[in-house]
């Protein structure tokens, strides 16, 4: 079993039971799903730098990325119906623990003048949102490899409801929150 996940099991839904006064361990909040995005500005709709970017995607999530397409034309941003637009995957279960895991204890800290995440990212559903300007803070992409620095987005994705309940479920697995 993962280290985070077995943290979860053993002192989060415990702690969470006692302070939201729950009768249930599955009352207890918990996160469901991971999603990872990036976008493709430079080269939208050129297919060598959507392979590129879905690759470099896959090796950061440890799973296969799924490059998403232009819904509809926007002559504004030259992009035409079906052109590729950027990529996402999305992660469960043990990938998700492992993720998360990576995230906490290697990812955040190689953040250039990194003090924490801030609190106001949720969507007031229990969802957090963080975003990196570069994506060469994983150890899984090469410097020498990419084409150019693209953003990275991802959303921890919780079944809390609100966002109290969501903050203090993130703090208790170890989220480094600003000061």
């Amino acid at each position: 079993m993962n280290r985070l996940k077995e943290k979860y099991f053993k002192e989060v839904v415990p702690a969470l039971k006692r302070e939201f006064k729950l009768k249930h361990d599955l009352a207890v909040p918990r996160i469901t799903k991971i999603v990872l995005n990036l976008g493709i500005k430079d080269g939208a709709g050129d297919k060598g730098v959507a392979k590129k970017v879905t690759d470099m995607l896959s090796q950061i999530a440890g799973q296969k990325a799924v490059t998403t397409l232009a819904r509809k034309a926007e002559a504004a941003f030259k992009i035409r119906l079906n052109d590729p637009i950027g990529a996402m995957a999305t992660l469960r279960a043990e990938r998700m623990y492992e993720f998360l895991d990576k995230l906490l204890s290697l990812v955040l800290p190689r953040v250039r003048d990194f003090s924490g995440v801030s609190k106001t990212s949720f969507d007031g559903r229990g969802n957090y949102s963080l975003g990196f300007r570069e994506q060469i803070v994983f150890h899984e992409v090469d410097y020498d490899t990419i084409d150019s620095v693209r953003g990275l987005q991802l959303t921890i994705v919780t079944n809390a409801g609100d966002d109290k309940k969501a903050l203090r479920l993130l703090e208790l697995l170890g989220m480094p929150w600003q000061k």
